[in-house]
């Protein structure tokens, strides 16, 4: 099992913080490094950011939305982070929900999985610098009846195939990160209930004759180190609340319908309306500690090194943290004390 670092979102008075993180991440020998987007900063311009002032660490969007950009441009940006990071881009992709995607990008989210294969297609076949045509229900390229004409992307990526991931919640979506791309980027992964997971994923690589040997699964786990576990997980709380609350709307929220896949349908029923009515405090509150102690890495090192085990044990192969809490040193602490942890728990590389 490698580790990652995920930034999370970007904010204007953090971004040196995440830069300095981004850093120690390299130093300490982490694998990669991701940057998310949803309305505010972009994932590619961060990852450039970073890439210009790294050496080793690979660079990876989780997530570039698709709604937000074509698959021609979207691979055009992709080559050009792969060349200008001597090849350590990975492509990490997703719908995003419907509220960012017909609220700020203005696309209709319709039958996410099937414009999400149609986009992979193209994506992969520009990024292979073939001569891209594709005519499907969602994607028409050249168009019909117009001036324009089949190109070839003009940059040459570093590698022949640069690793695509899928952001992915849903049992179907799931199963199609196993389909058709290189890795999933999970979020709320927990050890115990990954057994449903994995199987959905070993159903979508054997549709095209593969098995997991070699897909990455990549779930974003945040960590606060502490003597007392159940303090430490206090400032995970408004995260959990946030994306089980918040993150979609009462019809659509694929992480509180994931929290009810774990068993947590009172709890998640709560948080949702809690946080909906904008009492954000009773929300987080709401959150059940057993949820956060099993999504997240909470205590001391040896409790950490001992939930790192049950992380690989549940076929993770890249831990991908994020620090949630403290200042500047205190989260360059924390990157440092995942490094003791995965030490001990033997099951790192």
């Amino acid at each position: 099992m490698r580790l990652g670092l995920n930034l999370g979102y970007w904010g204007g008075g953090d971004a040196a913080d995440d830069l300095t993180l981004a850093k120690e991440a390299d130093r300490l020998g982490f694998a990669v490094v991701w940057a998310a987007e949803a309305y505010g900063s972009d994932a590619p311009t961060v990852l450039a950011w970073v890439a210009a002032q790294t050496s080793r660490i690979d660079i990876g969007s989780a997530v570039m939305q698709i709604p937000a950009r074509s698959p021609a441009m979207t691979a055009m940006t992709a080559a050009t982070l792969d060349r200008l990071s001597a090849g350590r881009f990975r492509l990490g992709l997703g719908v995003s929900g419907p509220q960012v995607s017909e609220g700020w990008h203005g696309v209709r989210f319709d039958r996410p999985l099937a414009r999400t294969r149609e986009y992979v297609e193209i994506v992969r076949r520009a990024l292979r610098r073939e001569r891209v045509r594709y005519a499907g229900e969602h994607y028409t390229l050249p168009l019909p009846g117009g001036a324009g004409k089949a190109l070839t992307l003009t940059v040459h990526p570093i590698r022949d195939h640069l690793p695509l991931y899928l952001a992915a919640v849903g049992p179907k979506n799931v199963e199609l990160a196993g389909e058709i791309a290189d890795g999933w980027l999970a979020i709320f992964f927990a050890p115990e209930h990954a057994a449903a997971q994995r199987a959905g994923l070993a159903a979508g690589r054997a549709r095209v004759g593969a098995t997991l040997e070699g897909f990455d699964i990549v779930p974003s786990v945040p960590v606060v180190i502490g003597p007392d576990p159940e303090r430490a997980a206090d400032p995970i709380r408004g995260y959990a609340a946030l994306y089980l609350g918040g993150m979609g709307s009462r019809q659509t929220n694929f992480y509180n319908a994931l929290a009810v896949r774990m068993g947590y349908h009172r709890a998640a029923a709560e948080i949702q309306e809690r946080y909906l009515a904008r009492d954000y405090a009773a929300a987080a509150a709401a959150v059940p500690w057993e949820l956060i102690d099993s999504t997240s890495l909470v205590g001391p090192v040896e409790r950490v090194a001992e939930r790192m085990q049950a992380y690989a044990e549940a076929g993770v192969t890249t831990l991908s943290v994020t620090c949630p809490a403290g200042d500047l040193d205190a989260r360059l602490d924390t990157l440092r004390d995942v490094v003791r942890a995965a030490e001990r728990s033997g099951v790192t590389e």
